[in-house]
């Protein structure tokens, strides 16, 4: 069974950082990928970015490109989402998520089958 856990949401003024954490409970945490994703009220749920801890290959979207950065600690089977430059369009609940044996390149929400309850970030303006 897997199971995630996200914390590190919360209010923040537009300019400034968050950083979400992510615990991924599972046997072999390098077999998975492990995806950041969010979503506005009344939008569709955004893949943000997408990581695998076997070999550190990332992707992001475009609207957060060069503003936020994922990392993980495997001895923790911890994935972090390190967000900089906030806006208030960045508010939203955000999920981290996981699936065996994909790629980078599958960071769309119908690729992934392991969810955490989510976590608020909201940038005021």
């Amino acid at each position: 069974e897997v199971q995630l856990v996200e914390s590190g949401g919360g209010l923040v003024q537009r300019g400034g950082s968050l950083r979400l954490s992510c615990l991924v409970s599972v046997f072999n945490f390098d077999d998975y990928a492990i995806g950041w994703f969010r979503q506005a009220p009344g939008k569709e749920r955004e893949g943000v970015s997408c990581h695998r801890p076997s070999d550190g290959s990332t992707y992001y979207s475009d609207s957060v490109k060069g503003r936020f950065t994922t990392s993980s600690d495997n001895d923790k089977k911890m994935v972090y989402l390190h967000m900089t430059s906030l806006k208030p369009e960045d508010t939203a609940v955000y999920y981290c998520a996981a699936e065996w044996g994909i790629t980078t390149a599958q960071c769309m929400a119908n690729e992934f089958d392991y969810w955490g309850q989510g976590t608020q970030v909201t940038v005021s303006s």
